[in-house]
């Protein structure tokens, strides 16, 4: 019996699943593309899935960095599970990632696919080929173009791409916190788990194979509930006059250990995997013994309800872009002329041997203020040439992926990967013409599609509502209804670049357009408190930190009226709005005036509007 083949070609094809895979996908399919999604698992998400369960960290540091969550499309998917999941149960996040992608025209997916080989035509991939465990087939899939979101830059590894693994030497990139020497050393992979209090006291069998830990041994790991922070000299208290400022460090006995970390050290941590899950069962188990049978840990009535079989992977291999963001790009928040995506996570360089050695703090954090961007050329690979990169196999130093690893930085990169992919199918050029030739157009799509690029503002000339004239009914000091035209849909710097009104009786926005025009579509951005924190998390002192239900700040109703004179041409009311961007289409109406009536938000006194946008035919 042969095996079942399945070809298809589509223009393009990422690889990878997770948040950074997914945004990609999404993005580029929107786009008008014809694109597929492959992942290896039975869910998307990676180490956001249910698989992993780790929370999405980013830019605004857990907080301590205002203004700073990513939007663009991972906000709506955030947005629409805290809609949804208000116990923040991972197996929805789950479901809701699928939906995403399941309902989006355009993006084929299959899941349960391992791709194995490339098929090369010179310095081009051809197709990707793979098998699909649930089908038994063997899939062959060619595109013009493709994007490795795979983590481990598996794609462009079996196509030839030039990467990198390990930590440079501190003079390849003049990085001051680099290394002497050149080293194959990385951050290891982490199995989590969680427990619940089942309120009467629950005994715990240690397994005859599980770890042993006494208190000294952990003295460097925190296992009971307070919040630290990360220093640069090692966890300290987080009331420690030295602690001030820095990034919040959130341990618990509910749910963890980042901490609980090993493969750093080996020479291939990818071949390794299976060694590296089994023993790190062996160290979850014995912390859990520790906190359960090991001394007061206030554990008594802790009950061990799930661990982990897949290991969350932090570093493998990173390929090589036309540019190699380093260190110093992050501490100097440099402003590249091609950025497409940033990041603000401190350079976060765990211990290689994490476990095996507990002498030493698992990891040292080196903090900076404010945020750096990415540029584009860190996205496509140097010497492969349709092909695109999303998520932590991008091009960077071993320092400055540090920061860029997280997945709200990974996400907001892959939405830029997938728009750049659209634009190379449309114009029919690579992903380096679309950086020489396009890189205005792709900033402009991402910040239209609620992407945040620092240093860039709204420059559309498309958009109608840069040269209308905005009024608002009532309106508070520093907040005026010209705002929602400056450019930004955040508040930058000392600038909120938000309408916000006294109260919600009669808090109504109007814009005059500088002539009358057809328009199909209007798009509202709301605020969502970008300086908060929306994602699932199992840590308790992370979860108990959100708002309960949706952003305060959010409006939840509204009406939108245009006018041609005094007629009403076009009337929409929105009723129990959820979403930050709001894209409404009409149907080429002529009109010269926009009324937005803010009726209800999700529990602020006041109406709030970040940006406005009106589009002619």
């Amino acid at each position: 019996m042969s095996v079942r083949l399945k070809e298809e070609t589509y223009e393009i094809v990422v690889i990878g699943g997770g948040v950074a895979g997914v945004c990609a996908a999404i993005a580029a399919a929107r786009m008008g593309c014809k694109v597929a999604l492959v992942q290896n698992r039975s869910v998307f998400g990676g180490n956001a899935s249910s698989e992993i369960r780790m929370h999405i960290v980013g830019a605004n540091c857990h907080s301590s960095k205002p203004n700073l969550r990513e939007t663009g499309i991972l906000e709506e998917i955030l947005l629409e599970n805290k809609h949804r999941n208000p116990y923040a149960s991972f197996t929805t996040l789950d479901m809701i990632f699928w939906e995403r992608v399941h309902e989006t025209p355009g993006l084929a997916y299959y899941l349960n696919t391992n791709i194995e080989d490339v098929v090369m035509d010179g310095s081009r991939i051809r197709s990707v080929v793979g098998h699909q465990n649930s089908t038994e087939e063997k899939v062959v899939l060619s595109a013009d173009i493709f994007i490795d979101a795979t983590g481990h830059g598996t794609v462009g590894f079996l196509a030839g791409a030039a990467s990198r693994t390990g930590s440079e030497s501190k003079y390849e990139f003049n990085e001051p916190s680099a290394p002497e020497e050149a080293n194959n050393y990385k951050m290891g992979s982490t199995i989590m788990f969680h427990a619940v209090n089942r309120g009467e006291p629950v005994k715990f069998i240690k397994p005859s194979w599980a770890n042993t830990y006494t208190e000294e041994d952990l003295k460097f790991r925190p296992h009971v509930d307070r919040i630290a922070v990360d220093d640069e000299n090692g966890i300290q208290d987080a009331d420690s006059p030295s602690a001030k400022g820095k990034l919040p460090e959130f341990s618990n006995m509910d749910a963890g250990y980042w901490w609980c970390e090993l493969g750093g050290d080996l020479e291939d941590n990818i071949g390794s995997c299976e060694e590296i899950r089994d023993e790190l069962l062996k160290c979850i188990y014995g912390v859990w013994d520790h906190i359960k049978n090991g001394g007061d840990h206030g554990a008594e009535n802790y009950d061990l309800d799930w661990v982990g079989m897949v290991p969350g992977y932090r570093e493998s291999r990173r390929l090589e872009g036309e540019y190699i963001l380093n260190e110093n790009d992050i501490r100097s928040n440099r402003i590249f002329d091609d950025a497409v995506a940033y990041g603000g996570w401190p350079m976060d360089v765990h211990i290689p041997g994490g476990m095996n050695d507990l002498t030493r703090y698992p990891s040292r954090v080196y903090n900076f203020e404010g945020c750096y961007t990415i540029p584009y050329r860190c996205y496509y690979s140097r010497n492969i040439d349709n092909l695109l990169m999303a998520g932590r196999d991008i091009s960077t130093s071993k320092m400055a992926f540090g920061s860029t690893r997280v997945m709200g930085t990974c996400a907001i990169g892959g939405q830029a990967s997938g728009t750049a992919a659209a634009l190379a199918v449309q114009y029919h050029e690579s992903p380096r013409e679309v950086g020489v030739n396009h890189i205005h157009e792709l900033q402009q799509t991402l910040l239209k599609n609620d992407c945040f690029i620092p240093g860039f503002v709204n420059e559309d000339e498309k958009d109608l509502a840069r040269k209308a004239s905005f009024t608002a009914s009532q309106e508070t000091d520093g907040c005026c209804a010209e705002n929602v035209a400056h450019g930004a849909a955040r508040p930058v710097g000392g600038d909120t670049n938000y309408w916000q009104s006294e109260d919600l009786s009669g808090a109504i926005l109007t814009g005059v357009l500088k002539e009358p025009a057809v328009i199909r579509e209007v798009r509202i951005t709301f605020d969502t408190n970008l300086s908060s924190e929306i994602q699932p998390s199992m840590i308790h002192n992370v979860y108990d930190r959100e708002v309960k239900g949706m952003p305060i700040e959010l409006v939840k109703s509204y009406q939108m009226r245009l006018y041609h004179g005094d007629d009403i041409v076009f009337e929409k009311d929105i009723q129990d709005n959820y979403q930050r961007l709001n894209v409404i289409e009409v149907s080429n109406i002529f009109c010269d005036r926009i009324e937005i009536t803010v009726k209800a938000t999700h529990g602020a006194p006041f109406a709030r509007i970040q940006e406005v946008r009106i589009y002619s035919v």
